[in-house]
């Protein structure tokens, strides 16, 4: 029964996330570590609108099967909003998620080889990095400054490894919820 599972599953840790959000189930505490909205600023309703509206005029194409990517009509939309914004991004390049951790992880299975090096922000989501870890890279870690990473301790990690990917939030950083200032972001 020892090989029934992928080697790389020996080295998978549960899942911080899971842990963190099982003491939410718990209607006497109070928990601030899993970071969660407030349920009454979701919009219920406007969704249940939307929904309504995409399934009363397009729901047997909706809800049938589609391409990998995604359903085109919501590509060509993203498209649009881009090329409002002055970025010429073709629909064919946009690929829909499920979730960040589902980009994560197509990241993961695209770029890391077992050993690759991805720098990460020190604090970072804990949730990319069981997601990366799946593909056993060995992770090397930059500190946070107010405006964004430490850039004397980045140039020096990136002038002393080989690292494969850089995996940082430069908008609402998670768990800090810093942005990076303009001028980190240049550089």
């Amino acid at each position: 029964m020892n090989n029934l599972f992928a080697d790389r599953m020996n080295n998978v840790h549960k899942s911080f996330i899971r842990e963190i959000l099982k003491v939410t189930e718990d209607p006497d505490i109070i928990s601030f570590a899993g970071g969660l909205p407030n349920p009454r600023s979701f919009p219920v309703k406007e969704i249940g609108g939307a929904v309504s509206e995409v399934l009363s005029e397009n729901g047997e194409e909706i809800l049938q099967y589609s391409t990998t990517e995604g359903y085109r009509p919501l590509r060509e939309y993203i498209a649009q909003r881009y090329l409002k914004k002055g970025l010429k991004v073709d629909a064919d390049e946009i690929l829909i998620t499920n979730g960040s951790q589902q980009g994560i992880d197509l990241i993961g299975k695209v770029f890391l080889n077992k050993g690759d090096k991805v720098l990460i922000e020190n604090p970072t989501y804990l949730a990319a990095i069981q997601s990366f870890g799946l593909f056993e890279p060995e992770f090397k870690s930059v500190p946070l400054l107010e405006d964004g990473a430490d850039m004397d301790a980045l140039k020096k990690i990136l002038d002393e490894d080989k690292i494969k990917l850089f995996y940082s939030v430069t908008n609402f950083q998670n768990p800090t919820g810093i942005t990076y200032s303009k001028d980190e972001r240049k550089i």
